[in-house]
């Protein structure tokens, strides 16, 4: 009995210690494959959680403050942007760029530019036209009254030598004057034995005679005939003075003429003038002096170089330009007056200065901007102060730095895209909108900077023609505004489908210019959502 006793109880001690060993061996496996886990589960959970970062909020592409909880697009049909956790201090303090998805880069065709030094070499272009030397064009008129007795040329452009005959006239005054100066004469030759004072009194009688046939232009040579003959001449020839083309022809056979009217004018056309009109913006880049490219429609094959000989110095207040007068020789008698001229007016630059091609500057008029490329997708526009100006490219005073990238092509589109003169001309204004706090949510208790406003209202009219609206909106406190009924304009007139008179509606705008409201977004609102607006005007 003690000995069965003792065998059960050697049994029972052999079983617990089996027990235990096979217990102890399975928590070692099991432990081994927890390690085992414990080691590739980081991995693992890191690669899983970038896959599924949680999205805080989705935010405006166009960089204004509103945002969405879940996926909207905005008044253009961009899609707003999510933020991730980690992302929102970038987003809230980078609010004054503008971001655009890769995608819609490319549909817009946007293309960049290093900003870089460069000479500035400008070309002043100007229509001319081909006009008289006046310094070579003549006019002949008689001193005294008369008759056109006889005309030699006859025809207005023919071509004269000078001296060739022009035509004859006859004037009983200068026959008269003729006769006097011939007794005169002879008087003088027959008073060679008389005493001198008789003699000096007809020498001077002589002599004033001589001095009014001289100063109704009586040649030398005609005075030296007629003292010679001492016949005088029934008519009187005139000659042309210089060689020309006759440009205006009075005279004809047979009129009569007063002292100091014109019949003929003569014009030496060896030498033209180019009368360029150039705009007042470009007047100050034109100096005396500089060389001059003309062009001619009726020669395309040629081109004619002269030299500025004159800026005029009044402006025409219709056409907003000064005439430059150009100087031309005209050999072959090629150029004719009247005709049209393409001027080049090449300046001088003023060495290598900061550019960016003129495309890239938007001029609002009171100001300019470039859009920068910060990153891929993300521009900054930026106000510049520009300077001079060439054909393709601008000076840039300040306001970008050499190698930067800026916005050549589609920044207008951008414009567009992003309503971008709000975004960058209303800074400051408060709004509606709100700012996410530091879960990501949305927080309405902390307005932030933006340059739309809200309001809710009730719509009275609509213009669909002239994407109008009239809404009898309540207040609006970032404006400070009552309660009234006002216009306001669209940004599209797709956001005028889902109106009518009558509808209540919550909707958001914008100051685009001085006094100009326009609509960016309009959603419907219940009436229990709603305030009833009664707005005066």
């Amino acid at each position: 009995m003690t000995t069965g006793f003792k065998a059960g109880v050697l049994l029972a001690i052999v079983a617990a210690g089996l027990a235990a060993g096979g217990g102890y061996w399975m928590g070692q496996r099991q432990s081994e494959v927890r390690g085992g886990d414990r080691t590739a589960s980081p991995g693992a959970s890191d690669a899983s959680a970038k896959k599924e970062r949680r999205v805080l909020f989705y935010r405006n592409p166009m960089g204004l403050p509103d945002t969405s909880p879940t996926p909207k697009k905005d008044p253009m049909g961009m899609d707003y942007i999510p933020v991730y956790e980690g992302e929102q201090e970038e987003a809230q303090t980078d609010s004054n760029q503008i971001r655009i998805s890769t995608e819609k880069i490319q549909k817009l065709g946007v293309r960049t530019e290093a900003v870089s030094l460069r000479s500035l070499d400008k070309v002043v272009r100007s229509a001319g036209r081909i006009e008289p030397d006046e310094r070579q064009t003549f006019t002949i008129a008689a001193k005294f009254e008369g008759y056109v007795e006889r005309l030699h040329v006859n025809v207005t452009g023919q071509a004269v030598s000078k001296g060739q005959p022009l035509f004859e006239v006859y004037s009983p005054e200068l026959v008269s004057a003729q006769r006097e100066y011939a007794i005169a004469a002879q008087g003088v030759d027959a008073l060679k034995d008389a005493s001198g004072e008789a003699q000096r009194g007809m020498r001077e009688l002589a002599d004033s005679s001589l001095a009014r046939l001289r100063n109704w232009d009586i040649s030398d040579e005609q005075v030296k005939a007629l003292a010679k003959s001492g016949e005088s001449r029934r008519t009187l020839t005139f000659r042309s003075p210089v060689a020309g083309i006759i440009t205006d022809k009075k005279a004809v056979q047979g009129m009569r003429f007063m002292p100091g009217e014109m019949l003929y004018q003569v014009a030496n056309l060896s030498s033209v003038w180019v009368i360029a009109d150039v705009f007042e913006q470009d007047i100050g880049l034109v100096k005396l002096g500089g060389k001059a490219r003309v062009q001619i429609n009726a020669y395309p094959d040629k081109v004619f170089q002269g030299a500025v000989s004159y800026v005029y110095p009044t402006l025409k207040p219709e056409t907003r330009t000064v005439q430059v007068r150009v100087d031309l020789l005209n050999t072959g008698g090629l150029l004719k007056p009247g005709m049209f001229a393409q001027v080049e007016l090449p300046t001088a630059s003023k060495g290598t200065v900061l550019t960016v091609p003129t495309s890239a500057v938007i001029d609002s008029g009171t100001r300019q901007i470039v859009l920068v490329q910060l990153k891929e997708g993300r521009f900054e526009p930026r106000d510049v102060k520009v300077g001079a100006r060439s054909d393709d490219r601008i000076e840039v005073i300040e306001g970008v730095r050499e190698g930067e990238q800026v916005v050549i092509a589609a920044n207008f589109l951008i414009d567009a895209e992003s309503n971008l003169k709000a975004a960058v001309g209303g800074f400051g204004h408060s709004s509606h909108g709100t700012k996410p706090d530091a879960q990501g949510t949305p927080d309405a208790g902390k307005p932030a900077a933006s340059v739309g406003h809200q309001g809710e209202g009730r719509v009275d009219e609509l213009d669909t023609k002239a994407g109008m609206v009239t809404i009898a909106h309540g207040p609006i406190p970032t404006l400070k505004w009552p309660a009234m009924s006002m216009e306001f304009k669209v940004s599209n007139n797709g956001l005028l489908a889902g109106m009518k008179p009558g509808a209540l509606v919550a909707f958001e705008f914008v100051e685009r210019g001085q006094g100009e409201w326009v609509i960016t977004s309009v959603k419907p609102v219940g009436n229990a959502a709603a305030n009833a607006h009664t707005g005066h005007n």
